[in-house]
């Protein structure tokens, strides 16, 4: 059982956190959150023209302290490429524990859609991502776990970098934090 509070913050373009919930199954903590938001016409241009988009959610599990700032317990990511396949008509999407550059990432999850809002269903929604073991974690303590989803502007060609700083379209950003603690099971 946990306990759970939540607050939220927004990006500039209006993407938010709709849903969100971290919970104990069995012995691991885990992550279920909901995104809502529009890709905006320059960013959906880039991705018809082969430009790949990837986005990353990252959650860092804080132990509080009283007398400094909080200490990182668990920091974890999740990396998601998109992109458009001209020659076949169809989307791609790769989900991959690290960045897609890094060879050592391990597992992938490689789906294909027949169009772009059945990709970003599966983008927008994340279910039970598991971010820890329960037990890493002191059930006596009061941890907190900053979640963030972003559209990482570092990963597009060096052009669309240049051209996308500054530009309110790309900023794709959504975070929360939610104070748990954690309940042994009986």
């Amino acid at each position: 059982m946990l306990v759970l509070a939540t607050s939220f913050a927004y990006g500039q373009n209006l993407t938010e956190i709709t849903q969100f919930q971290v919970e104990r199954v069995d012995e691991e903590v885990v992550i279920s959150a909901q995104m809502a938001f529009e890709l905006p016409p320059a960013v959906e241009d880039a991705l018809l023209k082969g430009i790949p988009l990837f986005f990353v959610i990252e959650a860092d599990v804080m132990r509080e302290r009283w007398y400094w700032y909080d200490k990182k317990i668990i920091a974890v990511e999740r990396h998601m490429r998109l992109a458009y396949l001209p020659l076949t008509r169809r989307w791609r999407l790769n989900v991959t524990a690290g960045a897609g550059r890094d060879p050592g990432v391990g597992l992938a999850l490689n789906q294909s859609f027949d169009t772009l809002s059945q990709v970003m269903t599966a983008i927008k929604r994340i279910s039970r991502w598991k971010i820890a073991e329960a037990s890493d974690l002191d059930a006596n303590q009061k941890y907190k776990v900053d979640f963030r989803f972003r559209l990482d502007l570092n990963q597009l060609p060096r052009p669309f970098q240049i051209g996308a700083l500054g530009q309110s379209d790309w900023d794709i950003v959504a975070t929360t934090t939610s104070v748990l603690a954690i309940v042994p099971p009986k």
